[in-house]
């Protein structure tokens, strides 16, 4: 994938993007996993976008009987899924690949699951459009598509709106990608056709969501963004490190509430030869 495909790669590859994806599995999984039954027992799964496999294991885990591929632009990332979930290979299998350009067969999987990357990548529709592709009539697509426009943090000295409508919205609508796709992303699937359309949320709260882990997400991408968004945002660095630290001190402290609504949108591809 092309600079111009991947804006975010030196993010992704960065220490910080293990320890948000581990935290973002623990806060997300026990929520999300509930959403699975309408799959059935799909025997061969792709997990495209899978970063560093924490959810390519878990749905291994969940699903014994089936073969997993787990695919990602980022070469690290693959090695690193390797080494982390060596137990589970051949079963499961990680390969470096571009999700606008899948190296399978049509129709080859009964479930395609692609997570945290919707808002990562120009031309989401492209990606949608392969994940329909690879997956076979009568078999699902889920794609949990962030929202930037969906998380909620109480107000400090700072407000922490800023950091999403003039950090990060800002920061994605100059590298060409969609903070807010998780909204369109259902209208995007509609058109390509796949039918017995869902969206479900998973609720990120402090309610729901150990404080710690919460907080974990938001110090993560604290870590891994912050220079990014001072380079491509309304916001510098110091400002932008403050609306950080604000945040996940509120989300720490137990006398306050903060949200994160997570869309998950789901579909079954039809049973006739599916054409984008």
């Amino acid at each position: 994938m092309t600079k111009h495909r991947n804006p975010q790669a030196e993010q992704m590859a960065d220490e910080s993007m293990i320890r948000n994806l581990r935290a973002q599995a623990e806060a997300i999984w026990p929520q999300e996993q509930c959403l699975l039954e309408r799959y059935g027992q799909p025997s061969r799964i792709a997990d495209i976008g899978c970063g560093s496999g924490e959810i390519t294991c878990r749905l291994a885990e969940r699903y014994p009987d089936a073969q997993l591929v787990g695919v990602d632009i980022l070469e690290s990332s693959v090695a690193y899924a390797r080494r982390a979930h060596a137990s589970l290979s051949p079963r499961v299998r990680f390969e470096q690949g571009d999700a606008f350009e899948l190296r399978f067969p049509a129709d080859e999987f009964d479930l395609v699951v692609c997570r945290h990357m919707t808002q990562a990548v120009p031309d989401p529709e492209k990606v949608l459009s392969e994940l329909c592709r690879i997956v076979r009539p009568d078999g699902w697509i889920h794609v949990l598509s962030e929202d930037y426009g969906m998380l909620h943090m109480p107000a400090g000295s700072v407000d922490p709106d800023r950091l999403w409508h003039e950090g990060v919205i800002e920061y994605t609508r100059r590298t060409h990608t969609d903070a807010r796709i998780g909204r369109r992303t259902w209208s995007i699937m509609n058109h390509l056709g796949l039918q017995d359309l869902r969206v479900d949320y998973v609720v990120v709260d402090t309610l729901r969501v150990p404080r710690q882990t919460f907080g974990a997400i938001l110090g993560a991408w604290r870590d891994g963004y912050t220079e990014a968004l001072a380079e491509h945002s309304k916001l510098n660095e110091n400002e932008l490190r403050a609306l950080f630290d604000q945040i996940v001190s509120a989300i720490l402290d137990p006398a306050q509430y903060a949200v994160w609504h997570i869309p998950i949108v789901s579909g079954r591809k039809p049973a006739q030869r599916f054409q984008p």
